[in-house]
């Protein structure tokens, strides 16, 4: 059955700041790896370096943000290069969604790729979220897909997402993967039945 997607829920998590690029999303000396598995711990690895040397906290790093599902980002997010290896490493930390300004066209599909709605805000709305989120780390956000809205603490924010993709979380056929596995066992009938397939026993 296809994965669909309606509805994300959950507590937010702000990573201020616009022009965040893929490199510092995730540096590059993780494209190494043979899988995505365990690259969410090394979601914003540098930034986070930087702000401790500093003496300040990424919010990667705040335990009031632990276990958040929707990330709020500014303009610009995920710009840089195509690696898929920065989507893959905010998922894999625990993000579900995205709410941004904007994205680089190419980080954006390989997050509908994945089944991570990545969806588009105001400048004004965005800052908005996000102070909303570190006045309240406990404060559910909640991302309507079907209505196109995002909820938080009362107050509620119109986003915006390609009717494409839109379709695709809703029905499902974002999972190209699965279904194409969903159709394997009318692929094996059709072979079976084809005698060029089948002239060798």
């Amino acid at each position: 059955m296809p994965s669909i997607i309606k509805t994300i829920s959950g507590r937010g998590i702000p990573v201020r700041g616009n022009d965040i690029d893929t490199d510092r999303i995730i540096p590059a000396r993780y494209l190494r790896c043979v899988t995505f598995d365990g690259l969410g711990a090394y979601a914003f690895e540098d930034d986070r370096a930087q702000l401790k040397a500093q003496g300040k906290l990424h919010s990667f790093d705040d335990a009031r943000f632990a276990g958040a599902k929707v990330l709020v980002a500014n303009a610009n997010f995920g710009c840089g290069s195509s690696r898929e290896h920065a989507p893959q490493a905010i998922a894999r930390w625990g993000v579900q969604a995205i709410i941004a300004v904007s994205y680089s066209e190419i980080f954006h599909g390989n997050c509908v790729a994945m089944g991570l709605p990545a969806v588009r805000v105001s400048q004004a709305d965005s800052e908005a979220l996000q102070s909303i989120i570190e006045a309240d780390p406990k404060a559910e956000v909640i991302l309507d897909i079907e209505v196109l809205k995002v909820s938080v603490a009362g107050k509620t924010f119109a986003c915006q997402l390609g009717d494409g993709p839109r379709k695709q979380f809703l029905n499902g056929s974002w999972d190209a993967l699965g279904e194409l596995v969903e159709g394997l066992p009318q692929v094996k009938a059709k072979a079976a039945k084809l005698p060029y397939l089948n002239a060798f026993g």
